[in-house]
């Protein structure tokens, strides 16, 4: 007879004291949540927002502090990454979690396609800007935010900017796809390295955020009644990050997502990726394109 194992939740998270943890996106929604988590046990978390004056206070009294961050400029990451370095000489925790979903075609300001830019490029440029702070602490993750649409996703190398052609759910499920390839390439090389920082990913199922505001006036109309059958909060959709960041027996490549039906809500397990992300020629094609296109080199 099985015994069921206890869902994670956040009374799970350990005590944070003495780490110093960066969030993406951390002015509202899955980010918000993961980083006042993060602050109320202890750490040292910087808010990297691209609109700092939307923060939110995390927690009274917590160690919190506020970068501006945008993905969708390589100029502005690394003015970034020079001012988080220059604040703080060792990092414990990135959380690569800022994103956007179904905009209309747009460009970043070095003329990438706006989704791939700022969900997979942009935390490519700022990851490997920031691993020298994280080589050489013990217990250091990278936690990249990926999504179930990453299943749809298909890396299309003869047109990765969507220039010949753009569908907004094509365009997001190819970045989401490629945050995974990231994650396991990075650990891969992690691993190799013999490093003991470790590269994980997750994703929040289907978590009512400031990330559906692209959708369609119709669906975000009806998306509330919905969120509540298939959907969850964003303090439940943040618990797959937390879990991936902070549990002591997540080990690197390892992807986390809500344990429910289809991945769409529940408490946070080990799920698994399609084959097609775990396809490590594509993954190395993938990395070197990345460099190319940002300038920024890793040293793993």
């Amino acid at each position: 007879m099985s015994v069921r194992q206890r869902p994670w939740t956040v009374a799970d998270v350990p005590d944070q004291s003495g780490r110093t943890a960066v969030v993406t996106g951390a002015n509202s929604g899955i980010g918000f949540e993961a980083a006042a988590v993060l602050a109320r046990r202890g750490a040292v978390t910087v808010l990297a927002c691209r609109d700092a004056g939307k923060r939110k206070a995390a927690a009274p009294g917590a160690s919190v502090s506020v970068v501006r961050l945008d993905l969708a400029s390589l100029d502005a990451v690394r003015a970034a990454a020079a001012e988080i370095l220059a604040r703080h000489e060792r990092l414990d925790l990135l959380i690569n979690n800022a994103g956007l979903m179904w905009p209309a075609y747009g460009k970043t300001a070095d003329g990438f396609e706006l989704q791939f830019g700022t969900n997979h490029l942009g935390h490519f440029a700022l990851t490997g800007l920031l691993l020298e702070a994280m080589l050489p602490v013990p217990g250091s993750r990278v936690v990249t935010v990926s999504s179930n649409g990453h299943r749809a996703g298909r890396l299309d190398f003869a047109d990765l900017q969507s220039e010949q052609r753009y569908g907004r759910m094509t365009a997001y499920a190819q970045s989401k796809l490629a945050n995974l390839m990231f994650t396991y390439e990075l650990q891969r090389r992690l691993a190799a390295a013999g490093a003991p920082t470790v590269a994980l990913a997750a994703h929040p199922g289907s978590a009512f955020t400031d990330l559906t505001r692209h959708l369609p006036a119709v669906v975000q109309s009806a998306y509330p009644a919905v969120a509540g059958l298939f959907g969850q909060s964003a303090a439940m959709g943040a618990l797959p990050t937390l879990r991936a960041a902070t549990d002591p027996a997540a080990a690197g490549g390892e992807y986390y997502g809500p344990g429910g039906l289809a991945q769409f809500k529940g408490y946070p397990v080990r799920v698994s990726s399609t084959a097609r992300s775990r396809d490590e020629v594509t993954q190395r094609r993938l990395w070197a394109e990345s460099e190319r296109l940002t300038g920024v080199t890793y040293p793993v």
